[in-house]
């Protein structure tokens, strides 16, 4: 819901999955240490009210949900987001979760936590990457046997991007957006088509937009 404002960016290091579509592997291993004050400094420095703190799996960093505290202390507007993995009632109630649910085909099934179900809240939104119409039914199944339409504040069905293979990422094909509208026109008309607009502004592989 927060897609086209200007953000800035929080990626941390770090993640235990090893989904096949994964554009950021990079941080599975890259990156620089900084205290809690300088991350925020940072954020202060940039001056824009939107923050939002990604990885990577960014709640297997121990000191994170502190960092979302001091945030939202400064009254910015946070964001989570997270695969669901790691329990999410630690986050700061202030912020405003986009739990990433991984489907059957994504590299990384069975991995979200199932006791974050209960923990969501009318703040968070949740995202499914869809690779092809198995993982679609079994998105619809798991929201409409969740009740999770209204007890979130979106839904969103995400097609899965082309990506080049890697020595860790398998890869797959990318799913066509109008086959994915047209399933959640027939199926699941409370679901939100959301694209990745910074890879249709800039080039799939730019870091740091």
């Amino acid at each position: 819901m927060w897609a086209g404002l200007a953000c800035t960016f929080v990626r941390l290091q770090g993640c235990p999955l090893r989904c096949h579509y994964c554009d950021t592997s990079y941080s599975f291993r890259e990156g620089s240490s900084f205290s809690i004050a300088e991350v925020v400094q940072r954020v202060q420095d940039l001056d824009l009210p939107l923050v939002q703190i990604t990885g990577g799996e960014p709640l297997v960093q121990d000191a994170v949900s502190d960092l979302i505290y001091r945030l939202s202390e400064l009254e910015f507007t946070v964001l989570v987001e997270t695969s669901g993995v790691c329990d999410i009632q630690y986050c700061d109630p202030r912020s405003h979760l986009i739990v990433d649910i991984k489907t059957p085909n994504s590299g990384a099934p069975d991995s979200f936590l199932e006791s974050n179900y209960a923990q969501l809240s009318e703040n968070d939104e949740l995202k499914f990457v869809i690779v092809n119409r198995e993982d679609f039914d079994w998105a619809v199944q798991i929201v409409e046997a969740h009740e999770l339409v209204g007890k979130v504040r979106a839904v969103h069905f995400s097609p899965v991007m082309e990506q080049k293979p890697t020595d860790e990422i398998h890869g797959c094909e990318s799913l066509d957006p109008s086959i994915l509208a047209k399933w959640i026109i027939e199926y699941a008309p409370w679901a939100h088509l959301q694209l990745q607009i910074h890879k249709f502004i800039w080039s799939p592989d730019k870091r740091g937009v």
